[in-house]
């Protein structure tokens, strides 16, 4: 399949990180795009997101007309059913929770959905590609997908192939990042967390570490690292805002079975204690501030 030949997009999921995978596809793209999701409030709330960020950032700033908002809000219907929504996608992203178990009976059902020459991707951000891939007929046609967050403003895509995905895959979805104004960067699904991830999560455990020995304030050290390496967010506050802990916690399972280690001890009590982080909710600030530094 080529580029032209791609008419109609899939996105499965649409918690934070779909609903704007499925907004930049329709906006940047122009492409139709089916979303599914377990309920109709998941698809309501995802539609109504999407309709939020475009207003908030697009419309009320100028960057788009009236005409345009609704264009890219009227290329945009939702589903609760799989075999709808993948009646007519050439190419699908899937972006439901980092777990291997879900994530390999959701493409189970797409492929068994999927038109033969349709491309199953996932946005996973370290789970093996080749393991999802075994879960369909087609693992030539899976891929990974890796966009970031925030997807409007992140220009970086990984596009991870799994040991059976081809090469003409892999061509495709590069090309297609493009189009979206994406820079893709390829690489193998055996690097656990791919390669932006496995870099900054050295920096960001070392972080981790500095707060468990107690150096100094999780404030001081995101500061220390913004300024001495020009960063725009530490890797603290970043955890706080995406949720990266949460996040953690439960795709632990997958890096245990690639790099048989868990996660760093302080995630853990974090998360057991309610501060996850992302969506308004507390993180590694709050917990050093109202309890860790109490110890």
């Amino acid at each position: 399949m080529e580029l032209e030949e791609i008419k109609n997009v899939a996105v499965i999921g649409v918690g934070s990180m779909g609903s704007q995978i499925a907004e930049l596809f329709a906006r940047v793209g122009k492409y139709p795009v089916m979303i599914w999701d377990i309920n109709d409030e998941l698809i309501w709330k995802g539609l109504e997101s999407i309709r939020s960020r475009l207003k908030r950032y697009s419309l009320e700033k100028g960057k788009i007309s009236e005409a345009e908002f609704n264009e890219v809000v009227n290329k945009i219907k939702g589903a609760t059913s799989i075999q709808e929504v993948m009646r007519n996608a050439d190419f699908v992203v899937e972006a439901v929770v980092d777990d291997l178990n879900i994530k390999e009976s959701v493409f189970e059902r797409l492929d068994q959905s999927s038109l033969p020459h349709t491309i199953l991707a996932t946005n996973t951000s370290g789970i093996n590609v080749t393991e999802i891939g075994n879960a369909t007929k087609r693992p030539d046609k899976v891929i990974g997908m890796h966009f970031f967050n925030p997807v409007a403003v992140m220009r970086l895509v990984e596009v991870v192939g799994g040991s059976l995905t081809s090469y003409e895959t892999i061509n495709l979805t590069c090309s297609l990042a493009r189009k979206l104004g994406k820079e893709p960067v390829v690489c193998k699904d055996f690097s656990f967390g791919f390669v932006a991830n496995r870099g900054y999560r050295a920096m960001r455990d070392e972080a981790l570490q500095m707060v468990w020995e107690h150096v100094t304030t999780p404030a001081d050290i995101d500061k220390a690292l913004k300024l001495g390496f020009n960063l725009p967010m530490g890797p603290l506050e970043l955890g706080d805002f995406t949720g990266g802990w949460g996040l953690e916690v439960s795709s632990e399972g997958a890096k245990i079975r690639a790099t048989g280690k868990g996660v760093h001890p302080l995630i853990k009590i974090m998360v057991r204690a309610g501060y996850s982080g992302g969506g308004g909710k507390k993180g590694i600030y709050a917990f050093w501030d109202e309890i860790m530094s109490k110890w």
